[in-house]
């Protein structure tokens, strides 16, 4: 296996977006009449990494990165679950918002990691699907197309989670088909970026990778 500069830092800041989304997704804002998680302002992010590792390294490597983040939620979930549980001083009044804020987190962080996992792992295989057949060629259109469907399940499979009697149907469509939109707005507008990221990633890295003989399967790690 070949020594990469960045690919450690590129994971680290993939696992960084993930558990930091999980933590501030159960606030909901409205932002021009849209109603949308607050995890929404950093977790495009994801999945901009998600293309970088897929398109740079390769879909093998990007599944190990996708494994890493899901083991870090659990981490994350059974940390905030035991800190919940410990008995609150006496002089420490916070106990109810605590709960209140992180003790929803473990639900939010469960829809998340379940979406995240279905979502992540659709994008990586399209993208590098997409890559092979086009011959390397069109990267903006296959960083869309991949986003488009990774993030629509991703998004569906969430809300569907997440808030589940918490909110009406209305309610949850109205998230989903926000998100999903301002999520593939997002990954349009920062395109530019992350296609010079990747020019400059495949250059100093010297990898370009193409997943002709690869084992698409989730479980391989």
């Amino acid at each position: 296996m070949k020594n990469y500069k960045y690919f450690a830092v590129i994971t680290g800041f993939f696992v960084a977006t993930l558990l930091v989304t999980n933590t501030i997704e159960s606030k909901i804002f409205l932002l021009w009449d849209l109603a949308l998680p607050a995890g929404i302002i950093i977790f495009p992010l994801a999945y901009l990494f998600g293309d970088i590792l897929t398109e740079v390294y390769g879909y093998a490597y990007s599944r190990k990165v996708i494994w890493t983040g899901f083991i870090a939620q659990i981490f994350m979930i059974l940390t905030y679950k035991a800190a919940e549980l410990l008995p609150a001083a006496p002089f420490w009044t916070n106990q109810d918002a605590f709960q209140l804020i992180l003790g929803s987190v473990p639900r939010i962080a469960l829809a998340s990691m379940i979406a995240y996992f279905v979502g992540e792992f659709c994008n990586s295989y399209i993208l590098a699907k997409m890559k092979v057949r086009t011959d390397g060629k069109g990267i903006a259109t296959r960083f869309v197309a991949s986003t488009i469907a990774g993030e629509g399940i991703d998004t569906i499979v969430f809300v569907l989670i997440a808030f589940t009697g918490i909110m009406s149907r209305s309610e949850m469509l109205q998230v989903i088909l926000s998100a999903w939109g301002v999520k593939v707005v997002w990954e349009i507008i920062a395109l530019p970026i992350t296609i010079r990221i990747v020019k400059w990633l495949k250059k100093v890295e010297n990898e370009d990778y193409y997943d002709n003989n690869t084992n698409f399967s989730p479980f391989k790690v």
